[in-house]
């Protein structure tokens, strides 16, 4: 592991999570020791958690896009309309497509890529509905069955985003309903980076490309099959016809 002292050296430039690492570790002015394995491990561990959940995302996305043409359509004309006449989509252009958010929102509320969240433990005795939960008891929040709920949601089987067009509800932690990325303090931290990257990626797709399944294959006929693991990605891969818009 290269050292690099750009926080030091850097001219004003901002800094990045390596730099506030480094100065913890090197000014260890929290109270707590940084070693350097327990610094890679926390980049590791950044590094993973950004990049298998998003990718995760992102695929049952296009596999619900593809399995719903109507839906497929209306967020392409909503992302052609929005940025008519430019070449490329930035996150300035995000802000305004609703339906955009709406349609991962639906994702992750059907397809949570850790459907369990990360295990927890009580800290102390608790009472909750009359069931005595001691201290040191793990706690398990099945993120995908509070999804598919029928008490929290219409017709929670239907992959509907128009659900959350008129709807306050979002994923960062405030509606217990929806909490792919967990909740409170201890809730994942990469929220906001996590959905620039989907919508940003998403938006891109629609935009540049035309999509359908391969010849034969219907979308009702599509293996949704889930497959094991921390993250639930598809157990199949996806395929899929990606051909270059026209307009």
């Amino acid at each position: 592991m290269i050292r690099n002292k750009k926080g030091e050296d850097s001219g004003g430039e901002a800094k990045d999570l390596m730099d506030v690492l480094l100065e913890i570790q090197n000014g260890n002015e929290t109270g707590f020791p940084l070693q350097r394995d327990s610094l890679k491990a926390l980049l590791l561990d950044t590094f993973a958690a950004g990049t298998d959940t998003t990718y995760t995302t992102l695929e049952w996305i296009m596999t619900e896009l593809l399995r719903h043409p109507r839906i497929m359509e209306k967020l392409q004309n909503e992302v052609r309309q929005l940025v008519q006449g430019k070449s490329e989509i930035t996150e300035d252009d995000l802000g305004n497509m609703q339906y955009l958010k709406a349609v991962i929102k639906e994702t992750l509320r059907f397809h949570p890529p850790i459907p369990l969240l990360v295990p927890r433990e009580s800290m102390e005795d608790a009472k909750l509905l009359g069931y005595h939960i001691p201290a040191k008891t793990q706690v398990i929040i099945n993120a995908w069955t509070i999804g598919r709920d029928p008490l929290s949601w219409d017709n929670p089987e239907e992959y509907r985003p128009e659900r959350f067009l008129n709807s306050n509800i979002d994923v960062k932690g405030l509606n217990f309903e929806l909490i792919p990325f967990g909740a409170g303090r201890r809730g994942c931290p990469g929220i906001a980076f996590a959905n620039v990257v989907n919508e940003l990626a998403i938006a891109r797709l629609v935009h540049k490309f035309n999509f359908a399944l391969p010849e034969g294959i219907k979308g009702e006929d599509l293996d949704m099959t889930e497959g094991t693991g921390i993250t639930i990605r598809r157990k199949s891969p996806l395929l899929a016809v990606a051909t270059p818009c026209s307009s």
